[in-house]
């Protein structure tokens, strides 16, 4: 068993809450620019008064309808700038926030409505709020229902200026540290959506600890970009984050107007997931390629990880720093500008991000600071930082945070952001938190001597094929994924004689690879068996498989017609694969690749 701390300690006050900081903005700079959205070809900013003013008629307005302290609403829509005037609102009338994913299914809006009772709810679109029409007469605690594209906002806060100041000013005084903020549902990759119970100390102590662990990294000047869904945790913390330090925060649109409104913002920081970067790499090396650049990209991206890992290292040699200052005006200064030309560094989280492209980043100029946690932690419980940044590991324990190693491998936590246990859960509760009050993560991971953690699996998904071969999915799937045409992978093999996967295409990609190979205009769901096509991407199964041993290794694997999609339920709204939906839904081609016997 090995465990380590953070160094330094966190603390709030009993009466500290998550309102503090906007609070404290507008009572000490209340022209400062604080949030940033949208309006036609511009960013508009609002300034610290204007949010604290929004916010208070807002939360009037909620106390206008009957809103008592500690009662759920909900909050349905993707992230925008309302998103958080909104929740600020909800948390001053000392109510307590319960976000949905946008892309939740009406089944998952019906259990969370029930689940927390929650007496109101805010929907992004008439579209989402007929979800919730759907089950209505199923949900009598949820008495009212708003739109926000349709005045939602206007009309709560016209109804708040018939609420006295006094009385908001009353339940703010009354707000304290364990006092529930949230429940966050987790994102279900195995059985029904749980709610977290995090509350106003777990969040706000977690800021902290993530500004403390990183230092100087952060400063009053920088600008950040929020395109993560703030449904999930990171968003939240980064974004809580981000006001703490007084930064102006920029809302994205959609993820399809990323690259355009980044070049607008041009932010210093912003956090993502891995599957996001991957995807900003493929299509700059697919671009390239179509300008007949592919292979001046190829090398690029080699001296970019050659010379991370040198510096890395400690100093990298002349030869590789002459070739980083050529490609960095030929390749790398594009790419940059790709990500808006000023960004500094970014923040990876929600997943494995591959050692390889970490090191791409790093090369480019851009620090990719990868970090460690789960929704029950509010979510932040390790991170790599400026001045403490090893590479393929997700950084050291924040200050008051204990990280163990169990016997079998299992990581478990203890620190101030671990949250109270999950909403008429006990028995989930119970499971997940030892007696003497150690998270059990259900990750597996080992620490070296400075503290760093690296993670090696998920418990729950190691495989035992029929041979009892332990067999750990995500670093074969991570390799697969590296390879240009492959979007998703899935490794099957539970139960199996053998190790099987399921790949999905790139569309992008697949668009090029078919010019090349005189298939333009075939979809691909002609070409799955396709000789060729089958050929390439059995390339990145061989470079998987020398990773591993042979018992461990991909014996066969299947080209699915259409990538998994969040629309689906095929993936969680970080892109993580939710294994036991897309194990469900191909459960016959699962069969199929094993009832054709062999796999050698």
């Amino acid at each position: 068993m090995k465990e380590f701390q953070g160094q330094q300690q966190v603390t709030l006050a009993p009466d500290a809450h998550l309102l503090q900081p906007l609070l404290e903005h507008a009572r000490t700079n209340p022209t400062k620019p604080l949030f940033s959205h949208r309006a036609g070809d511009r960013f508009e900013s609002l300034t610290a008064a204007d949010i604290v003013r929004t916010v208070r008629r807002l939360a009037r307005g909620l106390i206008s309808l009957g809103v008592e302290p500690g009662q759920r609403i909900a909050l349905m829509s993707k992230t925008r700038v309302e998103w958080v005037l909104l929740d600020y609102a909800i948390l001053a009338a000392g109510a307590t926030t319960v976000p949905i994913y946008e892309t939740s299914s009406a089944d998952q809006v019906e259990w969370i409505l029930k689940d927390s009772e929650a007496v109101a709810a805010f929907f992004e679109t008439d579209h989402l709020h007929a979800l919730y029409r759907q089950s209505a007469d199923r949900l009598p605690a949820c008495r009212h229902t708003f739109v926000i594209d349709q005045a939602a906002l206007e009309h709560l806060q016209q109804r708040g200026d018939t609420v006295d100041e006094a009385r908001l000013d009353e339940r703010l005084s009354q707000l304290r540290t364990d006092h529930l903020a949230t429940l966050i549902y987790t994102s279900g990759t195995t059985g029904r959506p749980r709610g977290c119970e995090l509350s106003h100390g777990n969040i706000r102590v977690n800021a902290l600890q993530v500004m403390a662990h990183t230092g100087s990294v952060l400063t009053a000047e920088d600008r950040a970009f929020l395109f993560l869904p703030l449904a999930h945790a990171l968003a939240k913390i980064l974004f809580l984050a981000a006001v703490e330090k007084g930064n102006l925060v920029a809302f994205a649109t959609s993820p399809g107007k990323l690259t355009e409104e980044l070049a607008m913002v041009r932010p210093t920081w912003f956090g993502t997931v891995p599957r996001v970067l991957e995807k900003v790499f493929q299509t700059a090396q697919q671009k390239a390629e179509q300008a007949g650049r592919g292979r001046v990209f190829d090398m690029a991206q080699k001296v970019a990880i050659q010379y991370s890992r040198e510096r890395s290292a400690g100093r990298a040699a002349l030869t590789t720093r002459l070739q980083h200052a050529l490609f960095d005006r030929l390749v790398y200064r594009k790419l940059r500008e790709v990500l808006g030309g000023q960004v500094r560094f970014i923040v990876s989280g929600g997943g494995p991000l591959p050692e390889w492209l970490n090191h791409f980043y790093n090369g480019l100029g851009v620090k990719a600071f990868e970090g460690y946690g789960m929704t029950e932690t509010s979510p932040v419980l390790t991170i790599n930082a400026a001045d403490a940044n090893r590479i393929g590991t997700v950084g050291q324990p924040l200050p008051g945070t204990t990280v163990r190693i169990a016997d079998d491998g299992e990581i478990l936590v203890k620190g101030p952001q671990v949250f109270k246990g999950y909403w008429n859960n006990a028995e989930a509760t119970q499971r997940a938190l030892t007696p003497d009050g150690w998270l059990q993560t259900g990750d597996l991971g080992s620490l070296d001597e400075q503290g760093y953690l690296r993670i090696t699996g998920r418990k729950k998904e190691i495989l035992v094929t029929a041979a009892g071969k332990n067999v750990a999915p995500g670093p074969l799937e991570d390799r697969l994924r590296e390879h240009p045409l492959v979007s998703q992978a899935m490794v099957v093999g539970e139960g199996k004689p053998f190790v099987a996967a399921l790949i999905t295409i790139d569309t992008g990609a697949f668009n090029n690879w078919a010019r090349k190979n005189g298939k333009a205009g075939q979809p691909l769901e002609s070409l799955v068996e396709d000789a060729a096509l089958r050929a390439e991407v059995n390339q990145a199964v061989e470079a998987a498989n020398r990773t591993v041993s042979r018992a461990e290794s991909i014996r066969k694997f299947v080209i699915l017609p259409h990538d998994f999609t969040i629309e689906r339920n095929e993936l969680t709204p970080s892109l993580k694969v939710k294994r036991h939906i897309v194990s469900n839904h191909y459960a016959q081609l699962i069969e199929h690749l094993y009832a054709r016997g062999g796999g050698d």
